[in-house]
């Protein structure tokens, strides 16, 4: 039974002086205290519903703090909406293929640890920040998820990988344990940074994404009937409330090179150059008033489905989970536009924290 005080949480959202608004504002998280539900109740704006048999939702259990923390989490092209109960039983899948490497480097890196005497790989999060609210090194975990947009290689065995929160897309990945051995070295080491290594000869392409915002919606019905009923809907109006705004949005990948030029692996320029440029076509990104949405298979947290992932340039995160089409309408307005965080939605998320910055679009 759903409590009278976390209904009105959830439709009119956390006043000033909530404790979880204070808390997120306390470690510079930029927060929202509209309304998560911009329509009343019932809707008077058309929006779609989700049904009311089969997608009984965990209304009580609190969501901050059910995001397992993570260095990077990438995006394997698939050109489908649902997969493999688990992606990495599919045969030669390249997501199959990074858990075998993605293993071997964690081995090696225990090893590497273990010889040097050192407890822990990874630094701890501050005592004070709110479970779920993460940064990248907090972290030496890769998360790895299909997607449904299709390759963007002409060679039937490469695929197309996006990478966050580095906001880059990287193509000619090979669908087999060479090729994820070469996403590890160019995108995907735990001691690379975001502009990512000076590799002589590699295979692979980098760009920066040209969008404002990615949107990842978990559709993985064969995990959870649920996620797959809710994906379409919100992916719905996610596109209707953006074009309301004169955003561009897409549902498929456009390749790179059509607006953000050359690859950077064939720039030749100085390390301190590199910097610069990237920061430039983030920024670029930033301003281009485009979104992609994807569907992807599974996140975790079915039972708080709609689920939902915000990527920004300046490499943000937002989980999101009871995402529903009455909320998206908010979602554009607060955190997509403004750059605002609205904690009755909020499951956790990366580099949240922007002192003093007002947005999460902040430099």
């Amino acid at each position: 039974m759903l409590s009278l005080r976390k209904l009105s949480q959830l439709v009119f959202g956390y006043d000033e002086h909530d404790p979880l608004c204070g808390s997120l504002r306390a470690v510079d998280v930029p927060v929202s205290s509209a309304d998560c539900r911009s329509c009343s109740d019932p809707c008077d704006l058309g929006h779609d519903a989700y049904p009311r048999r089969g997608f009984e939702i965990d209304m009580e259990t609190p969501m901050l703090g059910t995001v397992k923390p993570y260095q990077r989490q990438i995006v394997i092209s698939t050109g489908r909406s649902d997969w493999e109960r688990d992606i990495t039983d599919a045969k030669d899948s390249l997501a199959a293929c990074m858990t075998e490497v993605t293993r071997q480097h964690k081995a090696e890196k225990k090893e590497h640890n273990h010889a040097k005497g050192e407890k822990h790989a990874h630094a701890k999060p501050s005592p004070k920040v709110p479970a779920g609210v993460f940064r990248p090194s907090d972290s030496t975990r890769i998360s790895t998820l299909n997607g449904s947009h299709r390759t963007l290689c002409r060679e039937h065995d490469h695929e197309t990988v996006l990478v966050f929160p580095d906001y880059k897309v990287v193509t000619e990945v090979r669908r087999s344990v060479q090729g994820a051995q070469d996403l590890w070295e160019s995108a995907l080491a735990h001691d690379l940074d975001r502009n990512g290594p000076l590799l002589e000869a590699s295979p692979l392409k980098t760009w920066v994404l040209p969008y404002s915002c990615v949107i990842l919606l978990c559709s993985h019905r064969r995990r959870d009937a649920r996620c797959g009923i809710a994906a379409p809907k919100l992916e719905h109006a996610f596109f209707k409330s953006l074009e309301t705004h004169g955003w561009e949005v897409d549902t498929d990948l456009e390749h790179p090179s059509h607006t953000m030029g050359a690859p950077l692996e064939d720039l030749d320029i100085t390390p301190e150059q590199r910097d610069q440029n990237l920061l430039e076509q983030l920024k670029e990104s930033t301003e281009s008033k485009r979104a992609l949405i994807l569907m992807v298979s599974h996140v975790g947290g079915h039972k708080y489905a709609g689920n939902c992932i915000i990527y920004t340039p300046s490499g943000a995160g937002v989980w999101y989970g009871r995402v529903t089409p009455h909320d998206v309408d908010s979602i554009v307005d607060n955190t997509i536009i403004k750059g605002l965080v609205l904690p009755p939605l909020l499951r956790g998320g990366m580099n949240l924290q922007k002192p003093n910055c007002s947005s999460l679009n902040d430099w």
